[in-house]
């Protein structure tokens, strides 16, 4: 059944003026269902039933608690009438799906804020294939003032009733991602929507590395835009405060951009939540969790957090996950040196890696793609191994381990097994993710889930550059790349990895791009970090919370309606 009609000159008013129902309306008496219904529908209490034309016929609608079912109207026909019977067959959507509501006008030229009514708009998120989701929309035709506003005002109500469901959003954006495009992105595919959803936005453009964690670390949201304070706002938020609590003073954060971006802004919330608790942030062996969701919008080269976030690497999917409050819990690492906190994480790669990335920053001036191509060739024409010394927490499941990390014990402070291997590597990789992305489909670490409480350690030994080559491959494919006598792998907790080459890891007689006065090159989330010493890494189960997730993973998400 087509849901849409009379599109000329006919659109829902988006992000514009909305028209709040009179205080002396009062909901029309709900008559019962004259069908049988399901079981679970019947039990549901009826809050409105009314007669709207959706698509080319009217119907009967009725508004449930959960639900929104209509059936068409047809004239009475004989019992048996096949025809008949599948033209009455009910549809529904289910509430949770449903992101907005706006009253429907027809405007003329001269009427720019209103014009004829002619009924109610819902906006609807639903499932597409491969974890997509999309945006649509329902059209509930009726030419009654009164009828309508009951209707919508009841809609207002149900909506405003759903939790997580973000009211305010502080926007990073990078405009260096990728090819330049996150602008783009952003203006055309993600703001439309959040307008329609009534959110409030305020954006930040990143100028520089760095910009977003100098801003979130330090300073407060509450009226806060790019650096300087409004005092409308500040009023706004303050009489929020006064009359909705802490909870839901400061608005959700959300990154527009790369992986690096996406990490930055991540180990900013932290940072800033373990200042809120009070604690030391250059030495955290059990840091609190970050009190603001972070959603994240694919705009980069490789977009891993995102595509493993989502499932997918769509726009519009990330953006109606944070409008539609969906949200999960995520594991993070820190990683630390010589008891120092360096930064928190999600992923990182050490040796082929690390060095692919180091040569890489060293064309900034190519495309992501190109820089990306000819680093990897590069580091593999001069693929070498790196000596050093592995020492990791094996990952443990009993009930008594599970209870303290729950608690927030440090693992390193119990009696665990420590386990070490030394030697050759060509490639150490700690991931806390399943790090999918184009190159990887199937994820570099595709046993590792997003809050499983482990990490995947994986060992690529010396061998030939033709064997790691055939190795790196398998990313690509759907063979398992981890097949080969020189890959290891490991589900573990908490990783110390000791370089024992020299102590700078730098050698200004040989011609190496990737060596620096700084230390060895780290890949962590897409951003170079260099490190001299040993690197302690350590796992923090459900750390932060993430807007999204795919459709089998976050909870209550599922979107259901059987009227497409």
């Amino acid at each position: 059944m087509p849901w849409r009609r009379r599109r000329s000159r006919v659109s829902a008013l988006e992000g514009g003026q909305e028209e709040e129902a009179p205080p002396e309306a009062a909901a029309v008496p709900s008559a019962p269902l004259t069908s049988p219904q399901q079981t679970e529908a019947a039990a549901e209490r009826i809050l409105l039933r009314g007669i709207f034309e959706i698509g080319r016929g009217s119907c009967d609608v009725v508004l449930s608690e959960r639900a929104l079912r209509w059936r068409p109207i047809l004239p009475e026909r004989p019992a048996g009438d096949s025809k008949h019977d599948w033209l009455c067959k009910e549809e529904f959507i289910e509430l949770k799906d449903v992101f907005s509501v706006k009253l429907k006008r027809r405007c003329s030229v001269k009427q720019q804020r209103s014009g004829t009514l002619l009924g109610i708009t819902l906006f609807i998120c639903l499932k597409k294939e491969q974890n997509k989701l999309k945006n649509s929309t329902l059209d509930l035709i009726n030419l009654s003032e009164d009828h309508c506003d009951i209707w919508f005002r009841q809609f207002k109500k149900i909506l405003a009733g759903f939790p997580n469901r973000p009211k305010s959003l502080k926007i990073f954006l990078n405009p260096q991602s990728h090819k330049k495009e996150a602008t783009q992105v952003y203006y055309e595919k993600v703001e439309p929507l959040l307008k329609i959803a009534g959110i409030k936005t305020d954006v930040t453009i990143m100028e520089y590395q760095g910009h977003a964690l100098s801003l979130l670390k330090e300073c407060e949201l509450q009226g806060f835009d790019g650096g300087h304070w409004k005092p409308l706002f500040a009023i706004y938020w303050s009489v929020q405060r006064f009359f909705t609590g802490m909870q839901t003073l400061e608005p959700s954060v959300v990154c527009v951009g790369g992986d690096g971006s996406a990490s930055e802004v991540a180990h900013a919330l932290l940072l800033r939540a373990q200042k809120s608790a009070g604690m030391e942030t250059d030495r955290i062996l059990t840091p609190v969790r970050a009190q603001l969701p972070l959603g994240l919008i694919p705009a980069g080269s490789t977009n891993v957090l995102a595509h493993s976030l989502h499932g997918v690497p769509h726009v519009v999917t990330a953006a109606l996950h944070i409008i539609m409050g969906h949200v999960q819990l995520v594991d993070v690492c820190t990683f630390s040196s010589t008891g120092k906190l360096l930064r928190f994480g999600f992923s990182a790669m050490f040796g082929f890696g690390g060095r692919a990335l180091a040569l890489a920053e060293k064309y900034r001036w190519m495309s992501p793609n190109q820089r990306r191509d000819f680093a990897v060739i590069k580091a593999l024409a001069k693929l070498k191994p790196e000596d050093c010394e592995i020492s990791f927490l094996p990952f443990n499941t009993s009930d008594d381990v599970q209870e303290r990390r729950e608690q927030g014990s440090p693992k390193s402070d119990c009696n665990d097994q420590w386990q070490m291997i030394q030697g050759q590597f060509l490639n150490v990789s700690i991931m806390a993710i399943p790090c999918l992305c184009s190159v990887a489909p199937r994820g570099f670490a595709p046993n590792t889930r997003l809050n499983n409480g482990s990490m995947a350690l994986i060992i690529a030994r010396n061998t030939s550059r033709s064997e790691f080559i055939k190795h790196l491959k398998r990313y690509a494919s759907v063979k398992n790349q981890f097949n080969f006598p020189f890959v290891e792998t490991y589900t573990v907790e908490e990783v110390k990895v000791h370089p024992r080459n020299n102590t700078s890891g730098y050698n200004p007689e040989e011609e190496d791009e990737t060596a620096s006065e700084n230390g060895f090159p780290w890949n962590v989330d897409g951003d170079l970090m260099e490190v001299s010493s040993e690197v302690h890494i350590r796992l923090h189960p459900r750390l932060i919370s993430l807007y999204g997730g795919s459709m089998e993973e976050v909870n209550d998400s599922k979107v259901t309606c059987n009227c497409f």
